[in-house]
């Protein structure tokens, strides 16, 4: 509560502070040939990264601190207009009004727009009102006003979007597998090898222009999205030449300044990639033969990094830095010609400590108390590393043709050193220290070439040709387990791993559109081809007692054991424990066309058509000599409609229906089997696994009070048939988890988003934005199912973002608020069996409701030099996972209670940063 009140004081007094008088641009825009007013019409100051649109009047009216500047106006197929040495005066009201005429080839010396660009809220809102589907966004001046770091922290932004492991998103309750992403309008591969999942903590929230978030089929999407299909799009043409760098830096209150536990790791490690220092050394076979002694005192010896001290620092800041480079030419032609070139670099530290982590048994009715399967307290050091690379080249020959070379490249490594303590209950107990060494690195690249081509006024053509391409490093996962017999810790078991994941993916798309006199035609089709290589190596040690001393297994495994003197084939020595059953190959084929008619009947607006699939999936799993091939093909038809009624000018109703598919991924189809340290439990695969197909239905009602404004509320139901979900089988108090087909579910709930200028209670300089989401869901299982009824895995029953931000001559400020519905982060089960109870079930693990408020403000200097700062996570709210067990009594009631099953605290950050624009 205090730090509430002081958060609003410190707010208050800022606010109050910025009192600096604006003057007004105002004017009028027109079509030059006809005289009629032009609503929707691009008013933009480069200068100060604001803007605005035309009304329905044409009229427009744009704060601006007192000064000169170029106003540029621009409109989709006419000659942009730069009104030159506008001069503004405090307090006073300028009138700027234009006459746009159409673009015409030829014309020398004329700057020709061929698409809206959706980088500011004004032209984003405008693209949202005129868009056929159902859809949400976020431009890149929101996200700049916001502070957020990544795309995963721009996309939990979105009404019905929340983030889950930081980097998976939930749409409208529906977990990652059912959201699809694309990049510059191209596919892009999974960044997991466990899921598929792209993992949107990997783009710099500085290379995003806008993120859009189509939430209803269309025939020109593919087919395999339910929750939200996203569209990310990098920077395009710059409007001016100029060099902005970035440097910043971020302290964590639980973390900096405090004791951090490391491994040596690689001299590439602070570029996000391992060198090979974690690698295998060129001595280890692909099998290890455990008779041949010799080889395996030298693999034991030479065969691996050996170096498994854990060191300590003391952490002072985090570091971010990012440079962007704009080149921008006018041909004499009057194309255009751009450059945009980026390099992101950030480097950081993060520090849980004392974190419960617990999975229970049965609860003890008889003495109503929890039973630990599991009762651990883990402390976590992990170090991240990120790198990332963009390059964009945009020629515009004409008004009628734009031709794009996008590249985008990103490399992150997370350095993870985990500390365990507790204790394990099976039939009795067994005290437990362990430790585990984590690296993990990941690349993605995605490239695409497109064209976009104005035949005439009626026709018109786009096309891309891309390649993506993922990997996922995962290089000498290293697990040391003791456990305590009689009065001391002596050795249990230690292992190490090695995983690599290699995916491709290969793109081409084309869409021709034709206007005729009832309406517009498009069509077009996709193909797509993508490869996957999942490689496992598995190692664990040997003690043989005869040749060690007494004391042997007593000792730390670092600093007593892994010694020169005792890494022998007779004495301490590694074993090839590798499974090939764990390596897989993937390989898909998608080809579908489609066709799709926009037909306006009056108010109305109808968008119907219908997309054509084919697809192929192959996976290739190894058993032991024997090579197995799994084909499965599917091939469907998916139509769709999306209807518009247009009540007034601001007013209007959307209507939309769609059918949609989840396909299974490589990764669930394979047998593969992956140890996750934090569950306690494998993770492996379904090969029987189905298709899931789903009913969509989507209504919105939109309102646009003025320029740059917007409130929607949408209500939307999703009825699925043979859904995938998670569950876990119980062999003896291991838990393997797999994934399995429901019957059923339906997904139903409302959705409300506004942005909206506070000027109409007398704050002319403040808005607020907010949005909101409610979900309901239910998955449906079979009779012979142990899996209970329930609602869908990560589902929140509510999601509320807001933020209420301040915008005045060189200041601008922002205070946002998120919280996020408990939802189930772990499937429990339902033993229905002969003999069993509920006093049997496992409940459900949920993730508790958390506040979350953050701050920014950032001043500019001048032109060149602005100051932005922020705190993220202001009331440092723990993060909290509990189950809520129930049992029966004698008297024949039902009772509930609650367990804690994970809590650590984030702490607060607080960051600085300086923008350079040279």
């Amino acid at each position: 509560m205090t730090k509430n009140i002081f958060i609003s004081i410190v707010f208050l007094f800022v606010t109050q502070w910025m009192t600096a008088q604006t003057g007004e641009i105002r004017g009028t825009i027109i079509e030059k040939s006809t005289g009629e007013p032009m609503p929707g019409a691009t008013v933009f100051i480069e200068a100060l990264n604001a803007g605005t649109i035309s009304d329905l009047d044409g009229n427009y009216s744009l704060k601006a601190a007192p000064g000169t500047y170029t106003v540029r106006i621009s409109f989709v197929s006419f000659n942009t207009i730069d009104l030159t040495d506008v001069r503004v005066e405090a307090g006073k009201s300028l009138e700027a009004n234009a006459a746009m005429e159409e673009a015409a080839t030829g014309i020398e010396e004329v700057v020709i727009t061929a698409v809206r660009r959706m980088n500011t809220e004004v032209s984003m809102i405008a693209s949202l009102r005129t868009a056929n589907v159902v859809m949400s966004g976020v431009s890149s001046q929101q996200i700049s006003r916001t502070q957020d770091r990544d795309a995963s922290e721009v996309i939990r932004r979105v009404p019905g979007i929340s983030i889950i492991d930081n980097r998976f998103i939930i749409a409208r309750g529906l977990s990652q597998r059912y959201n699809n992403v694309w990049v510059n309008n191209n596919a892009v591969p999974s960044s997991e090898a466990d899921s598929r999942a792209f993992s949107f903590d990997m783009i710099p929230s500085a290379q995003i222009e806008n993120m859009m978030i189509v939430k209803s089929p269309a025939p020109e999407l593919p087919a395999d999205f339910t929750g939200g299909f996203v569209k990310i799009t990098t920077k395009s043409i710059p409007d001016e030449n100029s060099l902005q760098v970035s440097y910043g830096v971020n302290i964590n209150t639980e973390t900096h300044f405090r004791d951090f536990k490391y491994a040596k790791g690689s001299a590439t490690d602070f570029l996000g990639f391992d060198n090979g220092f974690r690698g295998l050394r060129s001595v280890v076979p692909d099998k290890l033969n455990k008779g041949d002694d010799q080889l395996v005192t030298d693999v034991t010896a030479n065969g691996f990094n050996n170096d498994w001290l854990i060191r300590s620092r003391k952490p002072i800041v985090d570091h971010r830095f990012s440079m962007m480079l704009n080149r921008f030419a006018q041909l004499k032609n009057g194309g255009q010609v751009g450059v945009v070139a980026a390099l992101n670099y950030s480097y950081s530290y993060n520090n849980i400590q004392d974190m419960i982590n617990a999975r229970f048994t049965d609860y003890s009715k008889e003495h109503d108390i929890p039973q630990y399967d599991y009762k651990y307290q883990d402390d976590l050091y992990t170090i991240t590393a990120k790198t990332g690379g963009m390059l964009n080249l945009i020629w515009r020959p004409s008004g009628n043709h734009r031709l794009e070379l996008r590249n985008i490249v990103n490399q992150q490594g997370r350095d993870r050193y985990t500390y365990r303590d507790g204790y394990k209950y099976a039939s009795a107990l067994y005290e437990h220290q362990k430790e585990e060494y984590l690296y993990n690195s990941r690349s993605t690249y995605a490239g695409q070439l497109g064209g976009f081509h104005n035949f005439s006024q009626v026709q018109s053509m786009d096309w891309t040709a891309g390649y993506a391409y993922a990997n996922r490093n995962q290089p000498d996962r290293r697990i040391i387990e003791y456990e305590k017999r009689g009065e001391e810790f002596e050795f249990d078991d230690t292992k190490r791993q090695f995983t690599c994941l290699n995916e491709h993916t290969y793109s081409a798309g084309v869409n021709y559109s034709i206007v005729f006199p009832f309406g517009t035609l498009k069509a077009g089709g996709y193909a797509e081809h993508r490869t996957r290589d999942y490689n496992t190596r598995y190692f664990t040690y040997i003690i043989n007692d005869e040749n060690l001393p007494a004391d042997f297994r007593h000792r730390n495994v670092a600093t007593e054991m892994l010694l020169p003197e005792y890494m022998a084939a007779n004495k301490f020595f590694v074993s090839d424990a590798t499974d090939i059953t764990n390596n897989y190959k993937g390989e898909n084929l998608l080809a579908s066309g489609y066709a799709v008619f926009n037909i306006p009947f009056g108010k109305f607006n109808v968008y119907a058509g219908a997309r054509y699939e084919y697809n192929l999936m192959q996976v290739t799993a190894f058993r032991g000599v024997t090579t197995v091939v799994h084909d499965y093909p599917s091939s469907d038809i998916f139509p769709s409609v999306n209807a518009t009624y247009n009540i007034s000018k601001t007013n209007l109703l959307r209507v939309a229906y769609g059918k949609s598919i989840n396909r299974p991924e490589f990764r669930e189809l394979s047998r593969s089997a992956y140890y996750d340290f934090e569950m306690f439990s494998f993770v492996r695969g379904n090969d029987k696994l189905q298709p899931a197909y789903v009913q969509n239905f989507d209504l919105r009602y939109e309102i646009y009070p003025a320029s740059g404004e917007m409130i929607s509320f949408a209500l939307f139901y999703k009825k699925f048939t043979n859904p995938v979900e998670w569950t876990f089988r119980d062999s003896g108090g291991t838990y393997t988890y797999t994934f399995e087909n429901a019957e059923r579910a339906d997904n139903f709930g409302a959705e409300l988003d506004m942005k909206k200028s506070l000027d109409f209670i007398g704050l002319p300089d403040f808005s607020l934005s907010f949005n909101g989401a409610l979900v309901r869901s239910e998955v449906k299982f079979s009779e012979e199912s142990l899996d209970h009824d329930r609602p869908m895995q990560g589902q929140s029953p509510y999601i509320v973002n807001t933020g209420l931000f301040y915008q005045r001559d060189k200041i601008s400020a922002g205070l946002m608020y998120n919280i996020i519905g408990k939802r189930i982060v772990g499937v429990g089960r339902s033993y229905n069996s002969q003999g069993q109870s509920i006093d049997n079930s496992m409940p459900d693990m949920f993730e508790m409701p958390r506040h979350a408020i953050d701050f920014s403000f950032s001043y500019r200097f001048s032109e060149r030099v602005e100051l932005n700062a922020g705190v993220r996570d202001i009331l440092g709210s723990p993060f909290v996972y509990k189950q809520f067990p129930e049992f029966s009594n004698g008297d024949g009631k039902i009772h509930k209670r609650e367990q804690t099953t994970k809590k650590y605290k984030p702490g607060q950050n607080f960051s600085v940063t300086v923008r350079l624009n040279l």
